[in-house]
């Protein structure tokens, strides 16, 4: 099977910075997409950041220019750097990724981890 985990999440302050790892374990062959969503009390899931194998990226409006996506493919980890951070970032934050293992291929969500954005 395939698990992604998630950490880096935690409690900051307005205008402060945190990094989110995400990685992905099991028999992995190939890891094609990787996602950002994050999703926040009362609200619907949004997607945040996403970045392909070939690591072409795209980013939601609200978060262009302050958040940052990259991935190490050695490792099968994606990384969200967030800065300038809101409270209005405050939210989960989940991985998504399609991936090819050794005995299929689907798309996997991570358990989350919380940002707190607050002063």
């Amino acid at each position: 099977q395939v698990q992604l985990v998630e950490s880096g999440g935690g409690l900051v302050q307005p205008g402060g910075s945190l990094r989110l790892s995400c990685t992905a374990s099991g028999s992995i062959v190939t890891i094609f997409d990787m996602n950002w969503y994050r999703q926040a009390p009362g609200k619907q899931r949004e997607l945040v950041a996403t970045i392909t194998s070939g690591a072409s990226t795209n980013y939601a409006d609200s978060v262009k220019g302050r958040f940052t996506i990259s991935r190490d493919n050695a490792k099968n980890t994606v990384y969200l750097q967030m800065n300038s951070l809101k409270p209005e970032d405050t939210a989960v934050y989940l991985c998504y990724a399609d991936i090819r293992w050794a005995r299929g291929r689907g798309a996997y969500w991570g358990q989350g981890t919380q940002v707190t954005v607050s002063s």
